[in-house]
């Protein structure tokens, strides 16, 4: 068998060879995984196929003559490439326990992090990736930093309009952090004190990072009544900025309007896309959105910092204004949660932090305050204001079924969790919130949008799960099943596969995932967790290498 010239030849020929260190060795392959229905993850219906690797590379893929050292009998499975999370908040876990067990157990092998930007300023992301590799971690690690971030550190948390001084120091903030390695700029426009961030303000900041090919990656200003506006300011950062646009998490969160923005935000996107716009979003595969009860809060309340919105909050009179805002639905830069779910009854305690109130856990805010007698409103303020400064969790069920189908069609939207890494396998993940989507994300989309409905190809569900998503993310390296590209791989069996987390018990491990292998490593063997550590930092155009 020939060698391989280059990784471009390989791709190029579209043929199956063995790298130049595999083809000089007599020694045995250090693995190799027999007799699975490959799928490559470029889209490709399955082979029959044995995939061999030595160190951290694919070496082979076909008939495999020499024997491993360790050998997987995948017979009657798929064998894939890793599944890649876009759109992860394991950055802080991971500096407590780097085993991501929640997260590899679901098939995933990478994780893209930073919604909130780096954990640590800007000229600190350098030390903050060594801390990560001395602690070890099981899983490919990538993250953003935040545009929000930016402007914190230069001016603080409150309200205001930067002068042309501190966008000049949020711009050096975000060439350092480019430099270091960050995938580009993220930010959460939803929330204080993100939303106090114009969009003429925010193309001056993302621009800083068009050197360094970053991705403008967003949780858009509004994903209910104003779905479209939010993604237009998107699209519009992006094409002045000269940078490609991740949205996060992709929703029509409005329930007045569903089954009828969702194609209308299809159309948007495409015809960015159609002029030239390198422009992309992922979706969790479920109908609620997680997040803290804080945003049932107007966010003018937050103007003047934390502390101040949870002191007005106790305030009977205050409370009167904020019903009637409530009750009078979306603000422009308020989406008003509460209505876009359609009502009290539709938003569920996830964690209030604090033992007062966990027996009302997985329970509607609405039924919870039929109960104590009070309105639905001061029950959720509540447990808001006595979590503090804790983060009170709730789940908002502001989506329909035929959006999250819609969307899930679209070729150039990928997988996002929007969960993190739990530091104890089996509780909740370090967010805080239990949502079924931290242990449940990749095998649903397979078992609910594969098997128990026809929405995807498995071979098209899988390509968003690796390929694409490491085509956007420029991590060429991974993401196929290939010779010499890197030994990232899942191996599940179809028939067994489910999430089966749900809302009542969202940190069930799913079934199915049997194995799966990091940079040539085997962390999780026969559905166990093997304490191998082999995962990398993943960086940017600029990082260092």
């Amino acid at each position: 068998m020939k060698t391989c010239r280059s990784l471009l030849a390989v791709i190029a020929a579209g043929v199956l060879c063995a790298s130049p260190a595999y083809a000089q060795s007599n020694s045995q392959h250090d693995l190799v995984i027999r007799n699975g229905r490959v799928l490559d993850g470029a889209g490709n219906p399955w082979i029959l196929a044995d995939v061999a690797v030595d160190g951290d590379r694919i070496v082979q893929v076909g008939q495999v003559k020499k024997r491993g050292k360790r050998e997987i009998d995948a017979t009657g499975r798929y064998v894939s490439p890793g599944w890649i999370d876009v759109m992860d908040q394991s950055d802080q876990t991971l500096l407590k326990n780097g085993r991501a067990e929640n997260k590899l157990r679901q098939g995933v092998t990478t994780v893209i992090a930073g919604e909130d930007g780096t954990p640590v300023p800007a000229n600190e992301i350098g030390g903050y990736f060594d801390t990560l590799m001395r602690g070890g971690i099981s899983v490919n690690f990538g993250i953003y930093y935040s545009a929000t971030q930016a402007r914190v550190e230069v001016m603080g948390e409150g309200a205001g309009t930067p002068t042309q001084a501190q966008i000049a120091q949020m711009q050096d903030k975000v060439r350092t952090a480019m430099d270091a390695g960050v995938f580009g700029l993220t930010t959460a426009l939803i929330y204080p004190p993100g939303n106090y961030q114009t969009t003429s303000e925010l193309i001056e900041i993302v621009r800083a990072s068009a050197a360094c090919n970053g991705i403008y990656a967003t949780h858009i200003r509004d994903e209910s009544a104003g779905l479209l506006d939010g993604i237009r300011e998107a699209i519009e950062i992006g094409e002045k900025a000269g940078v490609k646009v991740h949205i996060f998490h992709l929703k029509a969160g409005y329930a007045p309007r569903w089954g009828v923005m969702m194609p209308e935000a299809i159309k948007l996107i495409d015809a960015a896309r159609a002029r030239g716009l390198d422009i992309v979003a992922d979706l969790y595969p479920y109908n609620a959105s997680g997040t803290g009860l804080d945003i049932t809060v107007p966010n003018w309340m937050f103007e003047e910092g934390n502390e101040v919105a949870i002191q007005r909050l106790r305030d009977p009179q205050t409370r009167k204004r904020l019903k009637r805002e409530i009750a009078a639905g979306s603000q422009p830069n308020w989406p008003n949660p509460v209505e876009a779910a359609g009502g009290w009854h539709r938003v569920m305690l996830a964690n209030p932090r604090n033992p007062k109130y966990d027996r009302y856990r997985t329970r509607w805010i609405a039924d919870i305050a039929k109960e104590l007698g009070r309105e639905p409103a001061d029950v959720a303020w509540d447990i808001l204001v006595e979590a503090w400064p804790k983060r009170a969790m709730a789940l908002y069920f502001i989506m329909d079924e035929r959006d999250i189908e819609t969307a899930m069609r679209a070729p150039w939207t990928a997988i996002g969790s929007d969960a993190g890494a739990a530091e104890t396998f089996g509780e909740i993940d370090g967010l805080g919130l239990p949502h079924p989507r931290a242990y449940g994300t990749f095998p649903r989309v397979i078992a609910e949008y594969v098997k128990r409905r026809p929405v995807l190809r498995l071979e098209e569900a899988v390509r968003k799960m690796s390929s694409w998503p490491a085509q956007q993310m420029g991590l060429h390296d991974r993401g196929v099943i290939r010779a010499g590209l890197v030994a990232d791989l899942t191996v599940f069996d179809y028939e067994r596969i489910d999430d089966v987390a749900d809302w009542t018990a969202p940190t069930t491990a799913p079934v199915g995932i049997d194995y799966v292998v990091v940079n040539g490593q085997v962390v999780i063997d026969a559905g166990k967790h093997t304490n191998q550590t082999p995962g990398r930092i993943l960086k940017g155009t600029c990082g260092p290498t």
